[in-house]
């Protein structure tokens, strides 16, 4: 992953049964509630943290990375009630910052469903979601399964991605909206979405098809979708050029959509 870029402030801090990292820098103006992938069942705080700091840094913002409870321990809908738990807290101890939500994996399926239940609850108002190549439906059926996830040659394959849909939400839990955004009803006043996403990833279709559902629904949607890049690429900033250039590309856009001058 790279630098691990210093940050001017960076502490841990515990909330209920989870805690968060907070990276601070210098002049932040807005707050990015970072959630990490996985496939729900791995990753923590370090896992993510030079990501965590270069997404601060190039944004201007302070970060919040949710260490949120991981299957099968903590099944649907534990993490997304935690990250859900995250974003209050950032609104309530960052009062008056605008507000944006990103995650890779796993974690950017769980910022979109966290996305859409603030905005059912009314808030705390988010004015971006970044979304790196989110898994959306538990079917794992789409075209781009059969081109790159029969195997292990791509990276992630449709074995691995079912197993961790298992984990995290077994049987018809796997069939709710809050599991699989993609088969939710309603999906009109959503914040702008930038979804990064690799051309060679068994996920690809899928995150295509959730971004087409957020368009036809009246929201402001960006999609890049990386040549030759498989899942993960987001944060192998040691070895991939796209990771760099992709990472500075989201950042310039939570900036401008933070009002960060």
């Amino acid at each position: 992953m790279g630098e691990v870029e210093p940050v001017e402030d960076v502490s841990d801090v515990a909330v209920d049964a989870f805690s968060v990292r907070v990276y601070r820098p210098a002049g932040a103006r807005g707050v990015i509630v970072w959630v990490h992938g996985g496939g729900w069942i791995m990753g923590n705080l370090s896992s993510y943290d030079p990501v965590c700091r270069a997404l601060a840094n190039r944004a201007g913002a302070t970060v919040v990375s949710v260490d949120y409870r991981l299957a099968p321990e903590s099944q649907f809908p534990g993490p997304v009630e935690d990250c859900e738990h995250a974003l209050r807290w950032a609104a309530r101890e960052l009062p008056g910052e605008p507000l944006a939500i990103a995650g890779e994996s796993a974690g950017a399926n769980l910022a979109t469903v966290v996305a859409r239940r603030a905005r059912d609850a009314g808030g705390p108002e988010l004015r971006f979601q970044l979304l790196v190549y989110p898994p959306t439906d538990a079917a794992c059926a789409t075209g781009s399964y059969q081109r790159f996830g029969a195997d292990e040659t791509y990276g992630l394959d449709r074995e691995q991605m079912l197993t961790c849909w298992a984990a995290y939400a077994p049987g018809a839990a796997a069939r709710s909206p809050d599991a699989s955004p993609l088969r939710a009803a309603d999906l009109s006043g959503l914040p702008p979405a930038l979804f990064v996403l690799a051309e060679c990833d068994p996920l690809v279709d899928e995150a295509t098809d959730y971004a087409d559902r957020l368009r036809d629904a009246g929201v402001d949607v960006e999609v890049q979708v990386w040549p030759g890049m498989v899942h993960g690429f987001f944060r192998w900033r040691a070895a991939v050029d796209a990771a760099h250039e992709a990472l500075d590309g989201a950042a310039a856009r939570l900036r401008a959509a933070l009002d960060v001058g």
